[in-house]
């Protein structure tokens, strides 16, 4: 799990620790100390911590005047025993919200598993979205993981699979990247 790292090809339009707005700002990072750990397996430095036992994530992409976000995700997603939503709405999600943000790309090729509990704070950043027009993507998570999502019924509150299941999205521009996801979105929504 050390080799994972978060992508980093779009450092040059946006850093989450620069971001005086970002609930990661003056963040300090370190490149040889692995320091985190998911179990018994350390994890790349680079990875955010939301002070999840299981959960990391990396804000990609923040633009203010568009009030989207891009977030990648990593590790195990566990309702059940770490309250894992809780922790993504309380600490970041709410933070985003305020400052404008409406509409979440998260990103999920390297969560790993899904553990259910109820769907209190999904059902709530659902509604924080309502009367925005927002909207919460899942890309690239795993068929399983969707599945585990599904079964508990917290599907509801995402836009997910199709096109959205198998995107390359580290070759588009985030710009770009999330006119795809709106594109898609809006074509569900309709």
């Amino acid at each position: 799990m050390h080799d994972l790292e978060p992508y980093y090809g779009w450092r040059d339009y946006y850093i989450a620790s620069e971001d005086a707005r970002s609930p990661f700002f003056n963040q300090q990072y370190s490149e040889f100390e692995f320091s985190e750990k998911i179990y018994n397996h350390y994890i790349h430095p680079q990875w955010d911590s939301m002070d999840s036992q299981t959960l990391f994530l990396k804000i990609l992409f923040v633009e203010y005047d568009a009030r989207f976000a891009i977030i990648e995700l990593m590790g195990e997603w566990n309702d059940l025993l770490y309250n894992d939503i809780m922790i993504l709405k309380r600490e970041i999600i709410d933070s985003l919200i305020q400052e404008g943000i409406s509409k979440f790309i998260l990103i999920g090729e390297n969560v790993l598993n899904f553990h259910t509990s109820d769907d209190c704070y999904y059902e709530e950043w659902f509604d924080d979205l309502l009367d925005e027009n927002g909207w919460i993507a899942m890309v690239n998570f795993r068929d399983h993981v969707i599945r585990d999502f599904s079964q508990a019924n917290i599907d509801q509150y995402f836009i997910s699979g199709g096109q959205l299941q198998e995107m390359d999205w580290r070759t588009y521009l985030p710009e770009d990247f999330f006119e795809k996801i709106q594109n898609q979105v809006t074509k569900r929504l309709q």
